[in-house]
């Protein structure tokens, strides 16, 4: 039995020599496949990680320009308002012209509108028997015209409207200031922000 159990011992060695050989070889091939699969999944982590800090940095670029957009706009309301304002303060003010001013300025207009010199100044019920008939007769004698205060009245506020048949001018300070806007919204906008 001597020579069996050595038989016996040498073919275990072997097997065990041949097992040992292709558990080292599994475990090397393993080790390089995992070490192989690990610098993939890095380099993919840091693809991502590089994709996601570049699609912050882009949203936060966006939510940037948006909110720089947004703060322009209310700027720019607020400028608007303002303009506005101006103009809206402008016709108080017309409005608002002692008597004897508010005559002369209602006179110089009526010889200025009037084309043929014959039409009727229509004023509004408040201004129709002091300013508007002081005006009618200022505007004739200065001018030479034959203008007639209307008795008509209409819901204006400040100025007048001139009729002659069918053909009407809009001189009431509202229409006028509106007029003026139009022409100097941008000088305006330039004198109550000259930074911009």
């Amino acid at each position: 039995m001597n020579g069996i159990e050595k038989i016996t011992r040498m073919i275990e060695a072997d097997a065990q020599a041949e097992a040992d050989r292709i558990l080292n070889e599994a475990k090397e091939e393993a080790a390089q496949i995992t070490a192989r699969y690990q610098a993939q999944a890095e380099a993919e982590a840091a693809d991502l990680a590089a994709k996601g800090e570049k699609a912050a940095a882009e949203r936060e670029e966006r939510l940037v320009s948006v909110a720089q957009m947004e703060a322009r706009k209310v700027q720019l309301a607020a400028k608007q308002e303002m303009v506005e304002k101006t103009y809206v303060r402008a016709l108080e003010k017309l409005c608002a012209m002692p008597e004897e001013q508010y005559v002369a300025v209602l006179a110089g207009l009526l010889a200025q509108a009037s084309s043929s010199g014959r039409e009727e100044a229509v004023f509004s019920a408040e201004d129709r028997e002091k300013a508007g008939r002081a005006a009618v007769e200022r505007a004739n004698k200065a001018s030479g015209k034959k203008l007639v205060l209307s008795g008509e009245t209409r819901p204006i506020k400040g100025g007048f409207i001139l009729k002659d048949q069918n053909v009407e001018v809009n001189c009431t300070f509202d229409t006028l200031v509106r007029l003026q806007k139009a022409e100097t919204a941008g000088a305006v906008a330039k004198k109550l922000f000259p930074e911009t």
